[in-house]
C-alpha cells in the first residue's frame, strides 16, 4: 500500500471550494492507501475552534471521519494558515496533530514537515509566527466574542498574505539543504515539504529532500512512493 499526502490545499481561498478535495478523500480505498497525511494549510484559514467552523471545514473533516471509518490513519502537520489545532477540539478527528510526522512505506523512511520556519532570513515572516502563535494569542483570540475573534481571522490572513512577498516567492535552497542534511542524519530517507508550493527535489549523499506540489494548482492527491495498481 502506499501513503496519500495532501500539502498546501488552501481551501476557501486559491484551493475553492472543499468538494473536490472531498470527493478525493471519498474515494479513497482502505486496501490502497496505508495512512493519509495532510500537510498543512488545508484551508486558507484554520483556527482550532468550532466557533470559527465554516461549511467547507464541516465537509473536510466528515470526510475524514468516514476515511477513519474504513481503516485509514489520518495525520495533520500544522501549517502556517494553521493556528492551535494542537489541543483543540478538531484533535479527535486525527489520529496525529504537530509540527512533524514521519513513516515507513516501501522500505523507506519518510519525515513530513510543512516547512514555513525554515528561511533564517525571512525576519518578518518569522516574527509575524511568534506574534500569531503563541498561549498568549491563543488565550485572547479564543476568549473573543465571536465578531471580534472573526475580524482577528482576517487580520490574521492579511498578514500571512503581505510577510515579505520576496522570501515567499524565491525557495531558501541552501537553508533547505541544511535543514534537510541535519534531519536526513537522524536516520530518514527522505524529507518531504510543502509551503512553497512548487516542487522540488535535491538528491543529496544523506538522503533526499522534496518539496511537494501545492493542492491548490495540481488538484491531486500525492502518493508515496506511489499510487498502487488498481485490479
Amino acid at each position: 500500500m502506499s501513503v496519500a499526502v495532501i500539502a498546501d490545499a488552501h481551501l476557501g481561498g486559491p484551493g475553492g471550494l472543499a468538494a473536490p478535495l472531498a470527493s478525493q478523500l471519498d474515494a479513497i480505498e482502505a486496501g490502497e492507501c496505508e495512512r493519509l497525511v495532510v500537510l498543512g494549510d488545508l484551508f486558507q484559514v484554520w483556527v482550532g475552534s468550532r466557533r470559527f467552523e465554516t461549511p467547507e471545514i464541516a465537509l473536510v473533516i466528515d470526510s475524514t471521519k468516514r476515511l477513519r471509518d474504513r481503516g485509514v490513519p489520518v495525520h495533520y502537520i500544522e501549517g502556517n494558515r494553521d493556528f492551535f489545532l494542537r489541543g483543540s477540539e478538531y484533535d479527535r478527528h486525527f489520529d496525529s496533530i504537530g509540527a512533524e510526522f514521519s513513516f515507513e512505506t516501501g522500505g523507506r523512511r519518510y519525515l513530513v514537515v510543512h516547512g514555513d520556519g525554515l528561511n533564517a532570513r525571512d525576519y518578518l515572516y518569522r516574527f509575524w509566527r511568534r506574534f500569531s502563535k503563541n498561549r498568549l494569542s491563543r488565550l485572547g483570540m479564543l476568549g473573543l466574542p465571536r465578531g471580534l475573534a472573526d475580524s482577528f481571522i482576517h487580520r490574521a490572513e492579511r498578514g500571512l498574505s503581505k510577510t515579505n512577498f520576496k522570501h515567499k516567492t524565491a525557495i531558501p535552497e541552501d537553508e533547505l539543504i541544511a535543514y534537510g542534511r541535519k534531519r536526513l542524519r537522524e536516520g530518514y530517507d527522505e524529507l518531504l515539504l510543502g509551503h512553497f508550493h512548487e516542487p522540488r527535489r535535491w538528491r543529496l549523499p544523506e538522503g533526499e529532500i522534496r518539496i511537494l506540489d501545492a493542492w491548490f494548482r495540481t488538484r491531486a492527491v500525492e502518493w508515496i512512493p506511489g499510487r498502487p495498481e488498481g485490479p
